[in-house]
């Protein structure tokens, strides 16, 4: 879930999930974004309409799947938004609608998913599900304000979540990726120094990539990771150790 274009980690995530043998279903929020994905050369993969925003389209989407698969073996959650404005200055400016909206949709967003998916019995025995989180939820960095803060409440999510699914068997754990120019990042004031710093930070001056993400949602998402629930995984390249 979040697949926009080829920059976008949830892209990077399904690439090496399909190298590692696994096989992909794609959703997409609306018409728009289907087209999107079909110009990814993805006409011939499995794809789904969701909008995370409306229970009703989460049920209808994860009824398709259970219609055509039974059961999945693992979930990836990478949807965020803010409105621009929340993105720019600071988080005395944010507005009770943008706060809002960024929590449904970049945090409760993972709860609502989790739970159509356990209550429709989707989710095989061992399934994994991997969201996807930034530092920001834990620093205050320039310009994120509200995402951080909806990035802060996904973390605590997931650990409830891991908790509760546990009980079946599940298991739910975040990634916190270093700074990439995806169009999430591209979307906040100043992302140009963000990415700079960020670079600047990594222990080798290198930026952390697409694939090394992925890997590591793949890693998630198989039996190799079972001994591993309710974590935050940094896959940052150590700017998280700064």
């Amino acid at each position: 879930m979040g697949v926009a274009n080829k920059r976008s980690i949830a892209w990077g995530c399904a690439e090496q999930i399909k190298a590692q043998g696994g096989e992909v279903v794609y959703s997409y929020q609306n018409d728009r974004l289907e087209k999107s994905l079909l110009k990814l050369g993805l006409a011939e993969e499995e794809m789904v309409e969701c909008d995370v925003a409306s229970d009703e389209s989460i049920d209808a989407a994860f009824d398709q799947v259970k219609e055509k698969f039974g059961q999945i073996d693992g979930l990836v959650h990478a949807v965020a938004f803010a409105p621009k404005n929340e993105l720019v200055g600071s988080i005395l400016n944010s507005s009770r609608e943008g706060y809002l909206t960024a929590q449904n949709i970049s945090s409760y967003s993972l709860i609502a998913v989790a739970k159509a998916a356990q209550e429709k019995e989707l989710l095989a025995p061992k399934a994994s599900i991997v969201t996807l989180t930034f530092i920001g939820s834990e620093r205050a960095i320039t310009n994120y304000n509200t995402m951080g803060i909806a990035k802060a409440a996904l973390e605590s999510s997931v650990r409830y979540l891991a908790r509760d699914l546990g009980k079946t068997g599940s298991r739910v754990n975040a990634i916190s990726a270093g700074a990439m120019k995806t169009l999430a990042v591209t979307g906040i004031a100043g992302n140009k120094d963000l990415l700079e710093q960020s670079r600047s930070l990594t222990v080798d001056g290198v930026s952390v990539s697409l694939e090394e993400v992925g890997n590591c949602c793949a890693f998630l998402l198989s039996d190799l990771s079972t001994g591993l629930t309710g974590d935050i995984i940094y896959v940052d390249k150590g700017v998280h150790l700064s």
